[in-house]
């Protein structure tokens, strides 16, 4: 595996490693990552752009559980190389304990299970202040040779 981001890594040391950027750049900060696991969180606010319209008033903001899902994602992505490219392949078991609101601190923590023939299968969770939120194990397809000129 390639270099390891140390943890409290900056945002833009994560947008190099993640080919992602906003709005959908899902995790802020990472807290610890190894070959096996990572720690990653995002800080929610109500500047966050699915919060315009999940849902209106009078009923609360509530971030959308396939935004938690591509965060969780996102996580899972960072046990792969660096300077590759992954794409969601797979939701498994995927429940959700809890809504996450503006103001949370949602914690992803992601374990790889299995990797081989270009596909990663780990086990995420997502918890605010240490309670659950939601959980899934996430399949993703690295692909090759995408966007590199010949």
């Amino acid at each position: 595996m390639g270099a390891f981001l140390r943890p409290d890594s900056d945002f833009e040391g994560l947008k190099q490693l993640l080919p992602l950027g906003y709005p959908y750049l899902l995790v802020d900060r990472v807290l610890q990552r190894s070959e096996g696991e990572v720690v990653a969180m995002k800080c929610v606010t109500a500047n966050e752009p699915y919060f315009q319209g999940h849902f209106r008033p009078p009923y609360p903001s509530l971030m959308p559980g396939t935004m938690i899902l591509e965060g969780m994602a996102q996580t899972a992505g960072l046990l792969l190389p660096e300077g590759g490219l992954a794409v969601l392949a797979g939701v498994e078991r995927a429940r959700f304990h809890r809504p996450v609101v503006p103001g949370d601190r949602l914690t992803y923590r992601a374990r790889a299970l299995r990797r081989r023939l270009g596909l990663l299968k780990a086990e995420v969770r997502a918890q605010v202040e240490g309670e659950p939120v939601a959980e899934a194990t996430i399949l993703l397809m690295e692909l090759e040779d995408v966007g590199k000129a010949d």
